[in-house]
């Protein structure tokens, strides 16, 4: 089932209109159809708002092929996972929900993650510092990949 027609399904199961859905989403109706019909995709934050709104998970929004909203027989990995092991060991720039407590940096290293937390390096260029913290993968908003050194 895609994402579309899993949004559509939680969103009628909780007896809510398009235009109900988007105004809660801060959107237009137009674009909770386009999400509906695999047009367009929504932006990570807005995902995380719709789990919440309609008591699903991000996973079972995202998963091809996930019927169930309770998780059961998944047949590929989640988007936010995959995203996540592209990033382990490279240079990136994360921007957080409400910044959730992270220091602010030039640039930090996704070390390792187990699905819901992320051991995060967060390093001050500047003065050479480097600082690790455990996040919840949740507070994560995007991640930008940056150069690596000597990169053309």
């Amino acid at each position: 089932m895609s994402m579309g027609s899993k949004l559509a399904q939680a969103r009628r199961k909780h007896n809510l209109t398009q235009e109900q859905l988007a105004e809660q989403l801060g959107v237009t109706r137009q674009a909770v159809s386009r999400w509906e019909s695999d047009t367009a995709y929504p932006e990570t934050d807005k995902i995380v708002r719709m789990s919440e709104i309609l008591g699903v998970s991000c996973d079972w929004l995202l998963r091809d092929g996930e019927d169930s909203p309770d998780g059961s027989a998944p047949t590929a990995s989640p988007v936010v996972t995959r995203l996540l092991r592209q990033a382990a060991e490279r240079r990136v720039q994360l921007t957080l929900y409400e910044n959730e407590g992270a220091p602010s940096c030039d640039w930090c290293v996704i070390r390792e993650f187990d699905g819901a937390w992320a051991n995060v390096e967060f390093v001050k260029e500047k003065k050479g510092q480097r600082e690790s913290q455990l996040i919840p993968v949740s507070s994560i908003r995007s991640i930008i990949f940056l150069k690596e050194k000597g990169d053309v």
